[in-house]
């Protein structure tokens, strides 16, 4: 397995792999583009439900603040009086069948980390299969939806959506602007133009609307109902433990957090053991709650995750509010 740092040095420094990589990767940009445009043109089948579908995705590898903005969209959609539903890859899920129903106490090693959070945080109905129209279809058998949203999804073009939005790292963009496996683009940059909303996660670049991460609370691994603020741990040495697609993201927060940290990096989606997080020196082990969901059964007393709040700005959700809108009266069609 490649480390997140030989990923990293790849697809956003220098490396001269990358050149030799390249056509690679105009090969699979050709692909990709190729199979979008059959879709847009009805030689490959797409499927439509009965209700409006909003995908959140992104159009490069890794982790770019996807599953935040569910789970912000998904609270602001209850709110107005919606009954959304979420579907997820379930990524890294070892489940012999699909799709699976997640909910707050499902296994994460078997449907997957990040629908697990979702269903902590959103009490909505959340299906997860590598076929999001399956997932959709489950949903809307089993739960009153009366909107869908797809946890990633932006390149699965065989399930109609009505709301596409996309979501870059402010920081690290599209990297060194190739295609996979020379750079961490999954498509070409030009498909950003045909998206309708496109969220920065950090400072927005022109036409981009911004999201903001806010360091929440911290919370034991053991005991749901501990909670301590994040100015407790200030000025305090810490295990900074993350297995996610941008792990520098999450070591900045906790520093800003005024922690001092001992950092312990694995790649996105990792299968942790009782080891990885076992450090024996007495010092407090912080971690994301998308890998604390697969640590629980063997944390200690000194494990902790960071709990966050996205905020979104005015703009964004009158946007938001008027493409549903417009959905909904019958004003746009996909």
């Amino acid at each position: 397995m490649l480390s997140p740092e030989f990923i990293e040095d790849l697809w956003y420094g220098k490396h001269p792999l990358s050149i030799l990589l390249a056509p690679l990767g105009w090969v699979y940009q050709s692909f990709m583009s190729i199979r979008r445009l059959a879709y847009q043109a009805g030689l490959l089948p797409v499927k439509r439900v009965s209700v409006p579908v909003i995908i959140v995705g992104n159009i490069t590898a890794g982790g770019t603040g996807k599953t935040p903005l569910v789970i912000w969209l998904a609270d602001y959609l209850k709110k107005n009086n919606f009954r959304p539903g979420i579907v997820s890859r379930g990524y890294g899920g070892a489940a012999s069948h699909w799709p699976q129903q997640v909910r707050p106490d499902s296994d994460p090693y078997m449907v997957g980390d990040e629908p697990v959070v979702i269903a902590r945080h959103t009490a909505c109905p959340v299906a997860a299969s590598p076929d999001r129209y399956a997932a959709v279809v489950q949903l809307m058998e089993h739960a009153d939806c009366n909107v869908i949203i797809c946890d990633d999804g932006l390149q699965r073009n065989a399930l109609a959506r009505d709301i596409e939005i996309a979501v870059v790292d402010s920081i690290r963009r599209f990297g060194n602007g190739r295609c996979l496996p020379a750079g961490p683009l999954r498509e070409s940059i030009r498909r950003l133009r045909s998206v309708d909303m496109i969220v920065s996660n950090g400072y927005p670049g022109h036409g981009e609307y911004p999201m903001e991460y806010l360091a929440k609370s911290l919370h034991s691994l053991i005991d749901p109902h501990k909670e301590v603020t994040v100015d407790s741990f200030k000025n305090k040495t810490v295990h900074a433990v993350t297995g996610i697609g941008h792990p520098a993201r999450f070591f900045s927060m906790l520093r800003n957090c005024g922690m001092s940290i001992i950092k312990h990096e694995f790649p996105d989606h990792y299968h942790f053991t009782r080891q990885d997080i076992r450090f024996d020196d007495g010092l407090p082990v912080v971690m994301t709650e998308k890998d604390a969901v697969k640590c629980t059964a063997f944390a200690g007393e000194h494990h902790w995750f960071l709990a966050i709040d996205v905020r979104m700005n005015n703009i964004f959700e009158h946007r938001f509010s008027k493409l549903l809108k417009d959905i909904i009266n019958g004003q746009k069609t996909a």
